[in-house]
């Protein structure tokens, strides 16, 4: 395995980059900046090799990492309602960083720190585990966490990403990660023309902060409905009303899997034949379409990201789900173990 500097962060701490391989042409680059992916290679149909994860070129430009490119997400990923929530009777306040609610538990995520990294090669499949020591109160949260990301890659032509964690007192724990994909790779302009399928009868409904109420909707005679394979641009500028606010895709899906670890979605491209399935044990994901990328951040090919150049698959609890007992609560209790997997598996077609 290749371990190689990626830089040095502004409190002067040296940051690694570790690239994974296998026998068929993959590769992967993890740091222990951030527990970020910083590249995955992935060949298409003839063959040849290209990046399909959005990314930039330096160090110094992820610690300002404003859209999450390739960024573990955490203490908790996606949004609650009123940045507040409460626990075991008391409440707990956050940053108010996405109008009056907290976003992916910034500022001061866990993207934007140095994590602990061990490298292992496991019957041939070679792995990078980054852990983080979360002290009690951090980002506004009770209880000390400490959690592990496991990266690994196989001979089958996955990645795998298993997450492990314990706490000394009850608190919220729903990490996740959030490349950006564009199976043409990246710098190569919209993945709007690549198809996505989701495995989900239904949609959690928001308000126009994208805090879901608890509302379950079907997504059965909707452009929600993504259970047959469509390209992603053909009803994104619908009228319907819940696009309207977040400007195109950008909602947790309710996932089939009845939490087991099971297919979740797929992205396609058909120009290249490669095609990613993405499996998780979580009960949502949320798929987001990049419509906020505006050329915040320039790409490794030296190009400014734009609008919708790259899709979000975030496994997760659905957002807001501590204040809304009717979803499945992400509340870790203090000696339990917080532990789940999401596998991005490649193929060609």
């Amino acid at each position: 395995m290749k371990k190689e500097v990626f830089g040095v962060t502004k409190n002067g701490e040296t940051a690694y980059c570790y690239t994974l391989r296998n026998g068929n042409g993959m590769e992967a680059v993890v740091s222990d900046f951030g527990a970020l992916l910083l590249r995955l290679s992935v060949p298409d149909r003839s063959g040849k090799t290209a990046d399909v994860v959005l990314g930039m070129r330096t160090l110094e430009e992820y610690e300002n990492n404003e859209v999450f490119l390739g960024a573990t997400v955490g203490r908790s990923a996606n949004r609650i309602g009123g940045a507040s929530f409460v626990l075991n009777g008391k409440t707990y306040r956050l940053a108010q960083n996405d109008g009056k609610n907290n976003l992916h538990s910034c500022p001061g995520g866990y993207h934007e720190r140095m994590w602990q990294a061990i490298s292992d090669t496991e019957d041939g499949d070679e792995s990078v585990t980054f852990s983080l020591h979360s002290p009690d109160g951090d980002q506004g949260y009770p209880g000390t966490l400490d959690i592990a990301v496991t990266y690994t890659l196989t001979e089958a032509n996955a990645l795998v990403i298993h997450y492990e964690g314990t706490a000394d007192a009850d608190t919220v724990v729903n990490l996740t990660n959030h490349s950006y994909f564009n199976l043409a790779g990246e710098g190569s302009g919209s993945a709007m023309n690549q198809l996505v399928e989701i495995f989900a009868d239904a949609y959690t409904h928001t308000d126009e902060g994208s805090i879901p109420d608890g509302v379950l909707v079907p997504v059965d005679g909707t452009v929600m409905d993504f259970r047959t394979a469509k390209p992603i641009g053909r009803d994104i500028d619908s009228e319907y009303p819940d696009l309207q606010a977040p400007g195109g895709y950008d909602h947790n899906w309710v996932l089939n899997n009845h939490g087991e670890l099971a297919l979740a979605a797929t992205l396609t491209d058909p120009a290249s034949g490669r095609k990613m399935s993405v499996y998780t044990d979580l009960p949502g994901v949320q798929f987001y379409a990049g419509n906020f990328l505006a050329g915040q951040c320039t790409g490794k090919s030296g190009k400014p990201y734009g609008k919708r150049e790259g899709v979000c698959f975030e496994s997760q609890f659905f957002p807001n789900a501590i204040n809304l007992p009717q979803f499945k609560s992400p509340v870790l209790k203090a000696g339990d173990t917080y532990e789940t997997t999401t596998i991005y598996q490649f193929d060609i077609v």
